[in-house]
């Protein structure tokens, strides 16, 4: 199996790119953003949850989310691997994440990171905005708060999976072809 976690700064791609590489790889992508947004839209018990964070532009709690993500695991017991976008954001969650595949005999492959300059994103973000329908996307504080919880909670994992010699940037910036084609020569090595 091949388990990614694609990583990135809010705006960098993530979404786009495990659209694209899952079908190469024969992947499935699980969203953590678009799970969310699914149980928001569907008003579950999640999604309420998930709302009160969401708007504030903090995220939610790792209990929350981790819960979240193994059943989406375990929906696909055929799977390949999996593209991890949007989780793991935290320490916390990375250890959790961790410990969940071992009981299945797996493991996290690699990380790869879209590197974006952040002025950029907001302008991406913002365009993003336009057309989306996404609330959080068309007010550049709550973008700002975005990226200020993503430097002090979630850049970290950076070291985490460093340490763990599986950490691997790419440059976030060009055409989508143009990235794509950085990240399958990572992903050709995992």
């Amino acid at each position: 199996m091949k388990n990614i976690v694609l990583f990135g700064p809010p705006g960098a791609g993530k979404g786009t790119q495990a659209e694209l590489l899952k079908g190469k790889y024969n992947l499935v992508h699980i969203s953590t953003g678009d799970v969310f947004r699914f149980n928001i839209k569907n008003e579950t018990e999640l999604g309420i949850l998930a709302k009160t964070f969401m708007d504030k532009g903090d995220l939610v709690p790792d209990e929350v989310t981790i819960n979240m993500l193994e059943a989406e695991v375990d929906k696909n017991t055929n799977a390949r691997g999996f593209i991890f976008d949007g989780f793991p954001r935290t320490q916390s969650q990375a250890e959790a994440l961790d410990g969940f595949l071992s009981t299945k005999g797996e493991k996290i492959n690699g990380m790869v990171a879209l590197e974006v300059p952040e002025d950029l994103l907001v302008q991406r973000l913002l365009e993003r905005g336009k057309t989306s329908g996404r609330a959080d996307d068309t007010d550049e504080v709550k973008i700002r708060n975005r990226f200020n919880e993503y430097n002090t909670k979630t850049a970290v994992l950076k070291d985490y999976y460093a340490a763990k010699g599986n950490y691997f940037g790419v440059n976030g910036v060009g055409s989508i072809q143009e990235i794509t084609e950085r990240l399958a020569k990572v992903f050709d090595t995992l």
